[in-house]
């Protein structure tokens, strides 16, 4: 690659950095991350970046010690150093970005707090925001007025799952209705792998004030085995649903994926119902929620040479529209 380029890595996502990293066949540029007292905190770059095209990764979740406000700070006051430090470009690489979800105002006088955390990266003088698979397209890309990139896992679920699947006959089930168009692409990616025809079906659900209602599953998935397609897990009630509505309309096999895996609250339930074969993620979030029960029936798909590809794609000036092809 061009020489003209650093890559660095808070902390936290030190680990997902070090293989995007190893993928570009180039090591993390140093930096210096200060604790203070009153739990304030500094981050600085410790090389020179004047004139560089700059990537600065960090996934937005909450960890023990860090909550998701702990480590959105500390990014953006990252990329402001960055851009004081003279740096050309500046790409913010965030494999789980936090906030997405609140893309919309469901209630009288709710925050669109997407856009507050698009207008954020704008002020600290971000070039361009890569995030993998947004929970809401559209909003994400209407949110931010500098560039966006939007990385999708589709190509990695795909060729997991026709492995996985070989001859049986399958079908992706969206467990809700925003969830139709993710699934359905992901279905004609997955039947062109397979060169036969995959069916579909979808959950019908309602959401409010953090209640799920809705079991109606509309769509043939009796003697197939079943993908149930998300972007994320946090609570799993979603899933389990789909999976439960699933096993009951006669699917021989049952998997559920996500780009994401949260794996919060009452997630472990998940992995405990005997209906589910396995749930595949990738790492834009560590799985280190799950007990070494739940571990057995999780798959952990690498999401960092995926990241590495863009951005070597990105400094190159190639095209990413070729990357996400299935």
């Amino acid at each position: 690659m061009n020489p003209n380029i650093a890559l660095f890595a808070l902390d936290a996502s030190r680990d997902f950095g070090e293989r995007v990293g190893g993928h570009l066949g180039m090591p993390l540029s140093a930096h210096e991350e200060r604790e203070f007292e009153d739990g304030e905190h500094k981050a600085r770059p410790l090389v020179s970046v004047r004139g560089q095209d700059v990537y600065a990764i960090h996934s937005l979740y909450a960890e023990p010690g860090l909550s998701v406000n702990d480590k959105l700070v500390r990014l953006l006051f990252f990329l402001g150093a960055l851009r004081d430090a003279g740096a050309e470009r500046i790409t913010a690489a965030i494999p789980y970005l936090c906030y997405a979800r609140k893309d919309q105002k469901s209630k009288p006088r709710d925050p669109v707090t997407t856009r507050y955390v698009a207008a954020l990266f704008e002020a600290v003088g971000a070039n361009r925001v890569v995030t993998l698979d947004v929970h809401n397209l559209a909003a994400f890309q209407n949110a931010f007025r500098c560039r966006t990139e939007h990385l999708e896992a589709r190509k990695l679920f795909v060729e997991h799952f026709a492995a996985l699947l070989g001859g049986a006959a399958a079908a992706v089930v969206s467990p809700d209705i925003g969830g139709v168009k993710r699934a359905e692409l992901f279905r004609q990616a997955l039947s062109r792998r397979l060169g036969r025809e995959v069916g579909s079906a979808f959950m019908e659900k309602q959401r409010s004030s953090g209640v799920v209602s809705g079991d109606t599953l509309v769509g043939d998935v009796r003697g197939r085995a079943v993908v149930v397609l998300d972007d994320l897990i946090s609570t799993g009630t979603t899933l389990a649903r789909a999976v439960s509505a699933c096993h009951a309309a006669g699917a021989t096999h049952i998997h559920a994926a996500a780009s994401h895996g949260l794996f919060v609250g009452g997630a472990e339930a998940l992995f405990a119902n005997p209906a589910l074969q396995r749930v595949v993620v990738t790492d834009s979030v560590p799985p280190f929620r799950l007990s070494d029960a739940a571990h057995a029936k999780l798959t952990v798909l690498d999401a960092a040479a995926l990241f590495a590809e863009a951005i070597r794609r990105m400094h190159d000036g190639g095209s990413l529209v070729e990357l996400l092809e299935t």
